[in-house]
């Protein structure tokens, strides 16, 4: 005899289902995969928020739209270019003797850059949606600003230099 399969039973296979891939995909790739998902997402919410506050103030233009992808294609190529130093710094490491760290070096360079970005945009979307017309509360703003702020004094203590030196 078989017994029907009732809603609970389905919720509960969507969640074995979802919880399954979840975790194949943080076995595949780990933390940074996520936050790489997490960056993009938020370049997409951003561009999407920018576009809507920019349309509600009758400014939007095809040329803003694609100087803010251009901008976040820059972005995309900073990211991979910091993939790239963390691989180059890995492999220093890992084949000349001289250079020995007193720690496993897992990347560095890319998870910060990606944290910043994803700061930084979610500091822009909070801009559109003010400017779409939301209450933002002041502390969440200011909250962006000092994690924004954490991040950059990080990177300037890992290099040893100011920020007037790193402004580019």
């Amino acid at each position: 005899m078989t017994r029907k399969k009732s809603g609970m039973d389905t919720v509960e296979t969507w969640k074995v289902a979802v919880i399954a891939v979840i975790g194949t995909l943080t076995g595949l790739w780990g933390w940074i995969g996520w936050l790489v998902i997490g960056w993009v997402i938020c370049m997409a919410v951003d561009y999407i928020t920018g576009s809507a506050a920019a349309a509600k103030e009758g400014e939007w233009s095809s040329a803003k739209a694609r100087e803010g992808i251009w901008h976040k294609a820059g972005m995309i190529v900073v990211v991979l270019v910091a993939a790239g130093a963390d691989l180059l710094i890995a492999l220093l490491i890992a084949n000349i003797p001289a250079v020995q760290l007193p720690f496993a070096y897992n990347g560095l360079v890319c998870p910060i850059v990606l944290v910043w970005y994803v700061v930084t945009e979610l500091g822009s979307i909070t801009e559109n949606a003010v400017a779409m017309g939301a209450p933002v509360p002041g502390w969440m703003t200011k909250l962006l600003k000092v994690s924004k702020d954490a991040i950059d004094q990080a990177g300037e203590k890992i290099t040893g230099t100011t920020k007037e030196e790193n402004d580019v």
